[in-house]
């Protein structure tokens, strides 16, 4: 015969006690009395004068919340678009693209260049904003080299 475990019990053990709580609206659900939160027992049936009031101001708030939310991440997204789209705009390849037409690179600056916009989107945003003729003079100048070393 198996004997029961002697260990003490907490007072309000879950297994021994259920407990049901009602909806804003009176009912448990059960047809049984409900045990409210604050301890006191409801009869299934009998609505509180404010819960319906209580109830519609939950649904408002509630919608109001979920309609906060949509527009939260509605507005994620298009910030995420727009980064996406300025990303695009002033990519690595746009940059070498402009770089292999530019005259009279050669190629110590051509590989420095390569690295300043690997590592820097703010030069690529520049490099390609520059008007052709502009361009050349700021690499050099980014990169440490200038003109008279260039031969």
């Amino acid at each position: 015969m198996a004997e029961k475990s002697k260990e003490p019990r907490a007072p309000f053990a879950l297994s021994k006690v259920a407990m049901t709580y009602a909806d804003e609206d009176g009912s448990s659900g059960s047809g049984d009395d409900a045990i409210m939160l604050d301890g006191h027992k409801r009869h299934a049936g009998v609505p509180s004068s404010s819960g319906a009031s209580r109830k519609r101001g939950r649904k408002a708030a509630g919608g109001a919340i979920v309609d906060a939310m949509l527009e939260i991440a509605a507005a994620s997204k298009m910030r995420a678009s727009a980064i996406m789209k300025s990303e695009d705009r002033f990519s690595v390849s746009k940059c070498i693209k402009l770089l292999d037409e530019t005259q009279g690179v050669d190629d110590r600056i051509y590989f420095l260049a390569l690295d300043l916009f690997e590592d820097h989107p703010n030069a690529r945003e520049v490099f390609i904003s520059l008007k052709d003729e502009k361009r050349l003079p700021w690499l050099q100048g980014k990169c440490g080299v200038s003109s008279a070393q260039i031969v």
